[in-house]
């Protein structure tokens, strides 16, 4: 008998592990031992090192179900007050995202609605979105800023991020995203604002343990390279990885410069291009694509996703989550969408959402299934992976493990 027992045995699993030369890392007739929150042990049940119950305190077979592991959402505005419903309609008729922005909608509108919340009524509210979220597969996410555009406003959001992950258990990276739109206070003042993000905003935050990373919005309609960079000279300073929204509607050159910074990712990606593409290949930042937005605002010009592809660029998949341009509530519906409007195998969507998402974010304890990996996996009412991106929409996940522990069955 084994001298230190496993918490959980699960067995007759098919293991989409995403390791190894294996298509989706596959392992048929799998097992997976839990403990102290970490897989333990991941192979065929016939290669297992002793009798189930000698090996675990607790033994389950899945009949054959799919294991896999947990999704991390690496791009979400998951913390707002309000909704923009009315600009789906202001699209529909006609106008565009840059119209609606100039015109007084789009972010501003929601940094309105986010500033008059409390802190309270925010965590009510983005909570809600966390769960749907997590019902559907996402047991880690990143949470930006970038609707309070001050100190205090900032400083909320980001708690209540914080305070997302502790409620339900799931890890949450924070993005500080301070230069995400010009509050109307500066609309007169750009260079001053960029000073108090940079200045005060930043350090403030960071201080406070508040910021895993920093982000910018650098578009026509948002920051210039210049501003963008001053940003990520402050977070190098700190010592904060940095991340970018580049090249959503318009060719800055941003995703050179987030490589430029050995950036963790360059996010949306429309108008990416060779150059941008050569440059994040070398620098190994991640091309994390959004779906969503793509869908939402009924863009034409498709990510390089072949291009990316050769250069060996990995490339994440994430909702986006977001109330104007992307109110998606399903990271596996992502994965769906990537395969469908971005041409991504359903192995490539399916990595998008655990190992080149958890690289996104930084992290090295999650996204495949293997010993020593944080106890984070999920089993679903499917025998073969491909299943995820096939079916549109519909209730497939059966379990959620979180650190080693069931949190949700269907």
């Amino acid at each position: 008998m084994s001298d230190t027992r496993w918490d959980r045995l699960l067995l007759n699993a098919t293991l989409a592990t995403f390791t190894g030369d294996a298509a989706y890392g596959l392992i048929e007739r799998g097992a997976i031992g839990l403990h102290q929150g970490r897989i333990a042990w991941v192979g065929r049940m016939d290669a297992l090192p002793d009798a189930p119950h000698a090996l675990a305190a607790k033994v389950e077979s899945l009949d054959g179900a799919l294991v896999t592991p947990g999704m991390i959402d690496c791009h979400t505005h998951l913390v707002f007050a309000g909704d923009r419903s009315h600009e789906f309609d202001l699209r529909l008729n006609g106008a565009s995202y840059e119209d609606i922005a100039r015109g007084g909608g789009g972010i501003v509108s929601t940094v309105a609605a986010t500033r008059m919340a409390g802190e309270d009524q925010l965590f009510v509210q983005s909570l809600i979105r966390a769960q749907a979220l997590l019902a559907d597969g996402v047991t880690t996410l990143e949470i930006k800023s970038g609707y309070g555009l001050d100190l205090e406003g900032e400083r909320r959001m980001l708690r209540v991020a914080r305070r997302i992950g502790r409620e339900l258990g799931v890890g949450v990276r924070t993005t500080f995203l301070g230069l995400h739109a010009l509050p109307p206070e500066y609309r007169e003042r750009r260079d001053d604002y960029v000073t108090l993000v940079c200045d005060t905003m930043l350090p403030t935050l960071a201080a406070e343990g508040l910021v895993d990373a920093v982000d910018a919005f650098c578009e026509n309609i948002g920051f210039t390279l210049d501003e963008t960079r001053r940003v990520f000279e402050r977070a190098t300073q700190l010592g904060i990885p940095v991340k970018l929204h580049a090249e959503q509607l318009s060719d800055l050159d941003g995703a050179a410069l987030v490589a430029e910074y050995q950036g963790l990712s360059a996010d949306h990606l429309e108008y990416l291009s060779e150059s941008g593409i050569g440059a994040m290949a070398a620098a190994g930042t991640v091309a994390v694509l959004l779906p969503g937005a793509f869908y939402a605002l009924r863009e034409t010009k498709l990510p390089p996703v072949e291009q990316l592809r050769k250069a060996g660029v990995p490339m994440a998949v994430a909702t986006d989550c977001n109330p104007g341009t992307s109110p998606l509530l399903s990271l596996r519906l992502a994965a769906s969408m990537a395969c469908t409007l971005f041409r991504l195998t359903p192995e490539e969507a399916l990595r998008g959402v655990t190992v080149h998402a958890a690289r996104a974010l930084g992290f090295a304890d999650r996204g495949t299934l293997a010993p020593g990996q944080r106890g984070d996996l999920l089993v679903w009412d499917a025998r073969k992976p491909a299943e995820l991106c096939y079916w549109i929409g519909g209730q497939l996940l059966q379990q959620v493990w979180l650190n080693g522990e069931q949190v949700l069955a269907a």
